[in-house]
């Protein structure tokens, strides 16, 4: 009997591991090439959404675990948007909209973005197309500030249909 126990409890342990691996395996990447992303924007017809984060940012792991992970692994929001990172201060290289190479901090910079989290919408040129969402001062609400915007970039990338 003891022997079952043993062998019932390793197959639940597995299964517990490999359900925890998948959904670590949802994330939302940082940025190599954004006129790469453009491409696919522009392919799907959705914004691009950039979380500008930093990595000591507790606030910047809320907003991922809490709202924009639980998106990734929604088939709604898969054809609403693209969602990426850029880390704030860091020193990765990227290209930019254009294809010009820069860092993730000085893409940070040129956005003027000084506080993480921040999220910006981006059309495919790199026109950002809502205001941004600076902070996470009201966990209660930030859902729905994220969706509006979500939402008014859709419009704005798909117009009249």
């Amino acid at each position: 009997m003891g022997l079952k126990i043993r062998l019932l409890a390793a197959i639940l342990a597995w299964f517990a591991a490999a359900g925890v691996h998948a959904q670590s395996a949802v994330q939302v990447p940082f940025v190599q090439d954004f006129a790469q992303e453009a491409k696919a924007a522009e392919a799907k017809r959705v914004p691009i959404l950039v979380l500008f984060s930093r990595a000591d940012c507790h606030f910047c792991d809320q907003v991922l675990e809490e709202f924009l992970l639980p998106m990734q692994r929604n088939p709604d929001y898969q054809a609403k948007v693209i969602m990426r990172q850029v880390r704030v201060g860091g020193g990765a290289p990227l290209r930019d909209f254009s294809g010009k190479p820069t860092t993730h901090g000085r893409f940070a910079r040129d956005h003027r973005v000084q506080l993480a989290p921040t999220i910006m919408l981006f059309d495919p040129r790199g026109k950002e197309l809502t205001e941004a969402l600076i902070g996470l001062s009201t966990p209660d609400y930030y859902g729905g500030f994220l969706d509006q915007r979500i939402d008014e970039a859709l419009a704005k990338m798909r117009g009249p249909e």
